[in-house]
């Protein structure tokens, strides 16, 4: 069955290339770079000390280094932030996206060329790539938009961020990266991971990206959720009826447990967990 396929226009790429690209990368990022080579991809973040996210990004492996799947805005604060890291390692970092471009292919078992690499957040949102320009244009697919593509990743529950979460403001399990595979709790040491670590230990974060339905079109993203006229959360994403909202894991279930409306400017909301989701609803007093 012939699948979609859509040029991402809102990501950009950063290259990291040469002899040292595989230990500069492993000793900053959340996820584990070491097996990821040409035609293959990892989900992961850059952190602040703190442990915020900085930015988000899906790695591609190539013939020569590694290329960062970022969103476009956040391209060249990336390339920046990487080459204060880089010291006396040995490798070339460069803002590629006028010569790259990111396609998103989806609806399908087969991937649209050899190096496309299954999506690392989750096999069911299809496969990611990175082409020279527009120079792959697979036969037999439909050619969609990044509209679609953005519908697509919203019915399946994904955020992203700069979409779905500020970055610099959001801790990675605030934001399901968690449960994406964007965090490797193996791994040695890299920025930010002792706070990651405790958090992970604690068990229980309280505020989550989780799927919000409604009868009828959403409001625009950013609008708040509330119960009882309280505010629990806000809308992320939005595609029609179907939306993601970061919440309050413990006053949205505490609200759903008392038949409390959910209410998005006076839009009734049906919330739910993605069904890849390993967290569960938290119950028990509310915390700051």
């Amino acid at each position: 069955m012939a699948g979609s396929y859509a040029i991402l226009e809102d990501r950009g790429i950063v290259a990291v290339r040469g002899p040292d690209a595989l230990p500069f990368l492993q000793n900053i990022v959340t996820t584990d770079v070491e097996g990821v080579r040409e035609g293959m991809a990892a989900y992961g973040g850059l952190l602040t000390p703190q442990g915020k996210i900085l930015f988000d990004f899906i790695i591609h492996g190539s013939a020569d280094g590694y290329l960062l799947d970022a969103p476009r805005a956040s391209v060249a604060g990336l390339a920046k932030r990487l080459g204060f890291y880089r010291l006396r390692a040995k490798v070339g970092i460069a803002d590629t996206s006028e010569t790259h471009r990111v396609v998103a292919a989806w609806g399908s078992d087969q991937p649209p060329a050899s190096f496309f690499a299954v999506d690392p957040r989750l096999p069911a949102l299809g496969f990611r790539g990175v082409v020279v320009n527009d120079a792959v244009r697979p036969g037999g697919w439909n050619l969609a938009d990044t509209v679609a593509y953005h519908a697509h990743r919203i019915a399946l529950g994904v955020p992203e961020g700069g979409v779905d979460f500020a970055f610099a403001e959001t801790f990675p399990h605030d934001v399901d990266m968690d449960q994406l595979g964007g965090i490797d709790f193996a791994k040695g040491c890299y920025i930010g991971q002792e706070v990651v670590s405790r958090m992970e230990h604690r068990g229980t974060a309280r505020r989550r990206i989780v799927v919000a339905r409604s009868l009828g079109p959403l409001p625009l993203p950013g609008t708040s959720i509330t119960a009882d006229g309280k505010p629990i959360g806000q809308l992320t994403s939005v595609a029609g009826r179907h939306g993601l909202a970061q919440i309050r894991m413990d006053r949205a279930k505490a609200a759903m447990d008392a038949g409390v409306p959910v209410l998005a400017s006076g839009v009734p909301l049906t919330l739910t967990l993605p069904e890849w989701a390993r967290f569960t609803w938290i119950t028990g007093p509310s915390e700051d």
